[in-house]
């Protein structure tokens, strides 16, 4: 989720026509081979933040090959709404994704089977391969983490470090401390918590990964049908503490939108941000040496040993239903896309993606380090399940409760935001059997 600037996507289509000769192959492990099977490419991308780069990288290899590639970008919120859309055409993506298990189980029967193919011999284990029995129905091409980012010449500014947040106690002292002066200090402790389409993302799939993950490991399990909602006091707590110490009044999220809260931070009205590592180049000019991100505390036991939120949403799946041809020029541009010195550069350098293949660059993004010296430490990431959600319409019911919420902080309506994380999940989940 990455960019040199701020872009404002809504929806990119970008054709870039090819030459004459082809790049295709005739077996189906993403090698080189005959020019007749010329082939073409068409990307559905999920990352807006992404899409200059996509563009740029799909023309360099149109360039390099001939083969016809064209990048289409969802806008943010909109991925599985477009992919509907873009299946039903006669030119359907040849290149999507899938966000995990359960967007797999819509997706499977367009999804090639990718065993064996030269990209699934670059991965650099197993586990990052998305298995639909023994079918491997997609393949992981980022490593993100994410969690609160923080400016650190701001948070000593208000006379703390890092060491001093250890768990939400801590960091609730820390926070509510800079709320108490942040006229004297002149900025507040957390960025907006937009609610806006742009943004709600942020809380009610990224921030509630954590009661569920926290609920999952207790129960030893990797999925279910029914959310108990152990954790749900705290996923309130943590969502108070948020917009309750923000740069605005809660009653005013459900126009707050990324841009602005990117904004904020940029321009130093807060200290605390929710985000990720793919927000890098976003706010780097804050300065490398001020940029740190810690995890999100919730106020769970042992958490003073929970490191940042870790994993993947983001599996490539190539339209088995597409030609032959254009399967093969597909295989063709997403291996050469973690193998070649452009794709590679692209990718790690430009998008700055940590990428689960050989070739992947150390990295210069430097929330990607701060995230990894958590681990170097011994602390346990916080693993991504929320893949595991039963639906796009959940996290839309969650959403909405939470801003209906944070406007009138009633118990009555946390109530509301327990039904929809509980009940709605138990509907939803069987709504998808």
């Amino acid at each position: 989720m990455k960019k040199k600037r701020v872009l404002s996507v809504i929806l990119t289509v970008a054709m870039i026509t090819g030459l004459a000769a082809g790049c295709g192959s005739s077996s189906g492990s993403g090698g080189s081979g005959s020019d007749e099977a010329k082939g073409k490419v068409y990307y559905l991308n999920f990352k807006p933040e992404a899409d200059e780069y996509w563009q740029e990288l799909a023309e360099t290899y149109t360039e390099e090959t001939g083969v016809e590639v064209t990048v289409l970008t969802a806008a943010s919120g909109e991925y599985e709404k477009t992919l509907k859309s873009e299946m039903a055409k006669t030119d359907a993506p040849t290149l999507f994704q899938v966000n995990g298990p359960v967007g797999l189980a819509s997706w499977k029967d367009y999804c090639y089977d990718l065993s064996g193919s030269d990209i699934a011999g670059e991965l650099t284990d197993d586990s990052f391969a998305l298995m639909d029995g023994d079918k491997m129905a997609g393949i992981a091409y980022v490593i993100e983490n994410y969690g609160i980012i923080y400016n650190k010449a701001l948070l000593e500014k208000a006379g703390y470090t890092a060491d001093d947040i250890t768990d939400f106690e801590s960091f609730k002292k820390v926070v509510e401390d800079i709320t108490a002066r942040k006229d004297e200090l002149g900025f507040s402790a957390f960025t907006s918590a937009g609610m806006d389409g742009s943004s709600d993302w942020r809380f009610k799939t990224h921030l509630a990964n954590l009661p569920i993950y926290y609920e999952y490991k207790d129960e030893g399990i990797n999925n279910t049908d029914a959310i108990k909602g152990t954790y749900l006091d705290n996923y309130r707590q943590i969502w108070d503490l948020y917009i309750n110490n923000a740069t605005c009044e809660p009653t005013e999220i459900s126009t707050k939108t990324a841009d602005d809260a990117t904004a904020e931070f940029v321009t130093e009205e807060a200290v605390f941000y929710q985000n990720g590592t793919w927000e890098y180049n976003n706010i780097a000019d804050i300065g490398d040496e001020n940029l740190g991100i810690l995890p999100i505390y919730i106020g769970v036991e042992g958490e003073e040993n929970q490191g940042v939120c870790t994993g993947t949403e983001n599996y490539w799946c190539v339209n088995a239903k597409a030609s032959e041809e254009d399967i093969q020029a597909t295989l063709d541009f997403m291996n050469w896309c973690v193998t070649s010195d452009a794709g590679v550069e692209a990718m790690c350098r430009d998008m700055g993606f940590v990428i689960p293949f050989n070739s992947n660059l150390e990295s210069e993004n430097t929330l990607v380090n701060e995230a990894n010296k958590y681990m170097e430490d011994g602390k346990t990431p916080v693993t991504w399940v929320f893949s595991t959600m039963p639906s796009e319409e959940w996290k839309n019911g969650v959403g909405s409760a939470l801003t209906a919420y944070a406007a009138d902080q009633t118990d009555a309506n946390w109530d509301a935001v327990v039904t929809a994380f509980v009940d709605g999940w138990a509907t939803e989940a069987a709504a998808a059997k």
